[in-house]
């Protein structure tokens, strides 16, 4: 991982969130995470690395940065691949503290939501086949080792990527949500820091368990998996992946059907949705009425 602490904390020191590809050390985003944005640092094509910028503390940051590594060692444990990485901490503007998730970079063009517009029907259907007994392994996991431990996992498209190889890896491990002994390990509030402090306890109140508890249940990981298809430009593929992953999982969940898929994207883009506009929102009381940094990179017109 050759990325030094110290060409990070150069890289945030000269930082600009509104603007971060004119930021002294090059840079160029390559995605955005609900509470993140994956950059591609000072022409390093080896890396992406995971921005978290909403800790108080560098022991905040350092106790997020344990989850997150046991987290990763619990879904290897599971049988699933996960890229290579580590965690480094440096010093924000002010008196915050900055997470990077450094984590080794594959090829774009091998991942899933990608390969839905390149490859064949048949290869599709095969690597739907793939994330299914992928996603499994987590739930064969959480049996053996409940009511002390269980995994959660967003098992959206973007999060996988399928190489040459035939070997399947997931990627999206910066969000740590897992139980011991029945509590969540993930503060909820670190989710909802780059929301307006005035609209937070609507966010609470409306939204947060349902988007956290999600990922704890199987039947809403498939569900949200077949309704990004939807968000990714392919809506002709609902009803074949629906009757792939019935078959897989007849044993184990009932039935999903294609007007619960429908209700289910439609409410989830209302909360992503709105949930960006309040981020919008927040950025531009502070840096437009207020003259204050905004720490967080959002994203533009996100199509869904």
């Amino acid at each position: 991982m050759k990325l030094s602490k110290e060409r990070l904390q150069e890289f945030e020191t000269g930082l600009d969130p509104l603007d971060p590809e004119a930021s002294p050390i090059p840079c160029h985003i390559m995605g955005y995470g609900e509470i993140s944005t994956v950059l591609q640092i000072d022409h390093n094509t080896e890396l992406v690395v995971k921005r978290m910028p909403m800790f108080s503390s560098g022991s905040a940051a350092e106790a997020y940065a344990g989850n997150y590594h046991n987290y990763c060692d619990r879904l290897r444990a599971a049988g699933l691949n996960v890229p290579k990485d580590t965690t480094l901490s440096v010093k924000g503007h002010g008196n915050i503290t900055v997470l990077y998730i450094l984590q080794q970079q594959l090829p774009p063009e091998r991942f899933c939501h990608k390969l839905i517009h390149s490859e064949s029907a048949g290869f599709i259907s095969g690597m739907v086949e793939l994330i299914v007994k992928e996603i499994e392994k987590v739930w064969t996991y959480n049996t053996v080792h409940e009511p002390e431990l269980k995994l959660a996992i967003d098992g959206q498209l973007s999060n996988w990527v399928l190489l040459e190889s035939g070997d399947m890896l997931f990627i999206d491990t910066s969000t740590p949500l897992m139980l011991e002994q029945g509590l969540e390990v993930l503060d909820p509030e670190l989710l909802i820091q780059s929301a307006p402090s005035f609209l937070r306890w609507l966010i609470r109140w409306q939204f947060l368990d349902d988007v956290m508890n999600r990922y704890y249940d199987r039947r809403l990981v498939y569900t949200d998996l077949i309704a990004n298809l939807h968000k990714e430009q392919r809506p002709e593929l609902v009803e074949s992946w629906i009757s792939v992953i019935n078959i897989a999982t007849q044993a184990c969940m009932e039935a999903l059907d294609k007007e619960q898929i429908e209700a289910y994207y439609k409410e989830d883009k209302i909360i992503w949705s709105l949930f960006l506009g309040l981020r919008r929102l927040d950025r531009f009381i502070k840096t437009k009425l207020l003259g204050q940094r905004y720490e967080f990179v959002l994203p533009g017109k996100i199509k869904r």
